[in-house]
């Protein structure tokens, strides 16, 4: 599902940059400045190739990069243009579901993994691509996984003295008033689902109407739905909330331990939904070398761990040292966004299940 503008807070602070590509003032003075064969045109979201990130690439590779953000997965599918048409990058960062739709445009390339060597050094659950929608078409790689999170349980340990261990926890009516839940009808859907033991991504036609009762049983029991990370702090703090469906993962956890809150974060046994993000290469690549070795250089174990340290976000190296266990769910394309939405705004304004 295209995750929309706000599924990260890191992306704000770089929101000014979306309209001219970033160009680093050493690269512009070098004898290559002007040589468009060593130009590297990237599209990424803002934190993931800083200034330092991109020069160290400059200065192995005699090169000069062209840095494009997008602050949306609406900006990023208007930046790579229809199918069949030849975008103005080289590479670029997205998650599985764009990577899935610019594959089946035909927009993307695959990958020679004997060229980007860094990957053999991802963790296993990484490597084992042909398991993650999106990266695979028959024996071709057409994406590597670079950063993700995790959509978990973040309880107040005050409260609940023993660690939820169920999605059907959000519908338990002993919280009912101190729940938090994401306003989002994608991913609303898709939690209802798991809760039931169904396909999270593609729901059968006929399991709408229970599906549909399921969330009028939810807005019943939640406090109110949040959008931003911050807004989800500021309701927990103030409303005594027992138990929240972090959209945001771990940064909501950071947010409200960063409060002085006393919480736990918990991967429910029915799995967490997740995102992940990829590195690709457009099939029009001017320089396919010298976008393979910028993916390469974005897997290096430095790049990675620079990614942790300063943007909060885990990489596909390292597990990180307070990791939750249990199963990740990589997000799909879903069978239907326009229904799920137009259901779930009658759910939220208030309709009857009968009526729905």
């Amino acid at each position: 599902m295209p995750l929309g503008t706000s599924r990260r807070r890191i992306w704000q602070a770089g929101l000014a940059g979306l309209a001219m590509p970033w160009r680093s003032a050493a690269a512009q003075s070098l004898p290559f400045a002007n040589d468009d064969s060593r130009r590297l045109r990237v599209l990424a979201w803002p934190g993931y190739a800083d200034p330092d990130v991109i020069q160290a690439f400059e200065r192995r590779e005699g090169a000069r990069v062209e840095l494009t953000l997008v602050g949306s997965d609406d900006v990023l599918r208007q930046r790579m243009g229809p199918a069949g048409g030849q975008p103005e990058f080289d590479v670029l960062a997205a998650n599985t579901v764009e990577i899935a739709r610019l594959r089946t445009l035909g927009l993307l390339a695959p990958l020679p993994l004997s060229e980007v060597p860094g990957a053999a050094a991802q963790l296993p659950r990484f490597q084992a691509r042909d398991r993650i929608a999106g990266l695979t078409e028959g024996a071709q790689v057409y994406a590597l996984p670079f950063t993700y999170s995790e959509m978990g349980l973040i309880f107040d340990r005050r409260q609940l003295g023993v660690a939820p261990d169920s999605i059907a926890a959000l519908w338990d009516e002993h919280l009912q008033g101190r729940v938090l839940a994401f306003d989002g009808s994608a991913h609303a859907f898709s939690l209802a689902a798991m809760k039931l033991a169904m396909p999270p991504f593609q729901i059968p036609e006929r399991r709408f109407p229970e599906l549909a009762r399921q969330l009028v049983d939810l807005r019943r029991n939640v406090r109110a739905f949040y959008s931003l990370p911050e807004e989800s702090v500021d309701l927990f703090r103030r409303h005594r909330i027992a138990l929240l469906f972090a959209n945001y993962g771990r940064q909501q956890l950071k947010l409200l331990r960063d409060q002085g809150l006393d919480v736990g974060y918990v991967v429910p046994r029915e799995g967490a939904l997740a995102w992940l993000d990829c590195w690709a290469m457009t099939r029009h690549a001017r320089n396919p070398d010298l976008a393979l070795r910028w993916i390469d250089h974005m897997l290096s174990l430095p790049v990675s761990r620079q990614l942790t340290q300063r943007q909060g976000l885990a990489n596909t190296l390292e597990d990180l040292p307070d990791q939750a266990p249990g199963r990740l769910v990589w997000l799909e394309p879903v069978e239907d966004e326009v229904r799920r939405a137009r259901l779930w705004r009658r759910i939220v304004a208030g309709d009857l299940p009968q009526r729905l």
